[in-house]
């Protein structure tokens, strides 16, 4: 699943090749991925013709501001990727027009697309069709319980040490879990939650109510640092996740623990373990990252 870089650097893509464009036509072969309103042909003229004003992120959710006090929303789920091109349909298939990595086989699984006023398309490409799309008043939308639950943006100024531990306070259990939960902290996934976990030697099975203040500080350091440098390289790729136009994320490169088992650890050599809980893997080295 898409997680805060991958979703931040979808958003940073859209603003710079959407904004102030308006939406023509919608068209879509999963119609069960438009949740709100579940009527697709209403969904398609509530859209219509109204123009994008602003581009942001809320934890893992892209959140298109639209004119007339609309808002819609995207949730990526474990297989979606927005791109930005322009497509043509030949025997039931769409092709892109551009040549390049959004050619590429991942990025043809397009499932819904909205046409813009300037011939350019925003797809979804989907392989498992778990994207969820909804069109929301804007102000019910934000004050949606919803909405109103998810935890602090761990990247915006206002998330300071002590907001970071406030968050944590009271809370028991395994801190990778602890970590993911977006009521928590929002948009941190099992990719990121692994590397900072790394980054600070903590174990991810450790209570997170045993963590000393010197363990909470660097975990701290680590969340933001791994977060901004998955945003900085583009997200993480290894699986479906591509950008705006159809690309790689460069993470792949950067990754201490996730997803290499058995490879050694580059800081003491150690064979990276795996351990499964809370139905998600994760990933760490028995050595540095002690309980």
């Amino acid at each position: 699943m898409p997680e805060l870089p991958e979703v931040q650097t979808t958003v940073n893509g859209l603003q710079k090749k959407v904004l102030n464009r308006a939406f023509i036509d919608v068209w879509s072969d999963w119609k069960k991925l438009v949740k709100k309103p579940k009527d697709f042909e209403l969904f398609k003229r509530e859209l219509k013709g109204k123009k994008i004003k602003r581009v942001w992120r809320r934890a893992k959710n892209v959140i298109l501001e639209l004119s007339d006090g609309y808002s819609l929303l995207i949730h990526q789920k474990m297989t979606g990727h927005l791109m930005v091109s322009r497509w043509s349909i030949n025997n039931g298939n769409w092709r892109s027009i551009e040549k390049g990595p959004i050619e590429d086989k991942i990025n043809t699984f397009l499932h819904l697309i909205f046409f813009l006023d300037n011939k350019d398309m925003i797809a979804l490409s989907d392989v498992r069709k778990f994207a969820k799309i909804e069109l929301h008043k804007t102000d019910e939308f934000l004050n949606s319980k919803e909405f109103l639950k998810l935890g602090p943006e761990p990247l915006e100024k206002s998330f300071t040490f002590d907001k970071f531990k406030k968050c944590l306070k009271g809370k028991r259990g395994r801190v990778k879990i602890v970590l993911m939960k977006p009521e928590v902290i929002a948009g941190i996934g099992n990719i990121y939650a692994s590397e900072a976990l790394w980054w600070s030697k903590i174990h991810p099975e450790k209570d997170v109510s045993k963590l000393s203040e010197k363990e909470l500080k660097n975990l701290y350091i680590s969340i933001q640092k791994v977060l901004n440098w998955g945003i900085d390289l583009g997200g993480e790729s290894f699986s479906d996740y591509r950008d705006v136009d159809g690309k790689k994320g460069n993470f792949t490169k950067e990754r201490r623990v996730y997803k290499r088992e058995g490879q050694n650890c580059q800081r003491c050599s150690t064979s990276i373990k795996r351990m499964q809980f809370g139905g998600r893997s994760a990933f760490f080295c028995p050595k540095c990252q002690k309980i």
